[in-house]
């Protein structure tokens, strides 16, 4: 996102555009490739919620989240991308609020992947994690990417 820090996240974090709600799939590659037609879109306040509840030491993935919205909501999968872009929106609204913070570093990307959309990017998340006893890895040699090493072992359970 550009221009963050003009923009009202909390005021984005609370549009519900009509969700959340069902759409059904006819793309036959989406059907195959998500396993599915009912195809769920949670509001951003949902994923904030979820990721209110991750624990220091813990750490969450988005497609956890996703499966979890999912399934509570009757579908067979979540939309990737108002996933992507709704959990970037709970972590620059946790930025913009001087209480009820939201531990948005816990939250991963696939693969235990750090997010550089959050706030401060990448490097600022590794420091909340590695404060939080978690080892960052760095992997590439021209697109460095960072990740949480063995995340698996410190995976948040929903339910």
């Amino acid at each position: 996102m550009a221009g963050e820090e003009k923009k009202d996240f909390n005021a984005m974090l609370h549009r519900d555009a009509g969700m959340p709600k069902i759409q059904i799939v006819t793309d036959r590659a989406t059907i195959e490739k998500y396993g599915g037609e009912r195809m769920f879109f949670a509001p951003p306040l949902a994923y904030d919620e979820i990721m209110k509840k991750v624990p220091r030491g813990k750490v969450l993935t988005v497609g956890a989240i996703r499966a979890f919205l999912a399934g509570r909501g009757g579908a067979d999968f979540t939309d990737p991308i108002t996933a992507g872009i709704f959990v970037s929106i709970a972590a620059w609204a946790s930025e913009q609020r001087a209480a009820d913070r939201t531990p948005y570093w816990r939250t991963l990307k696939a693969g235990g992947e750090l997010n550089p959309k959050y706030p401060g990017g990448a490097e600022a998340q590794k420091e909340k994690l590695e404060a939080e006893g978690h080892t960052v890895v760095q992997r590439g040699r021209k697109n460095l990417r960072y990740y949480v090493q063995d995340y698996e072992k410190a995976l948040f359970e929903l339910g």
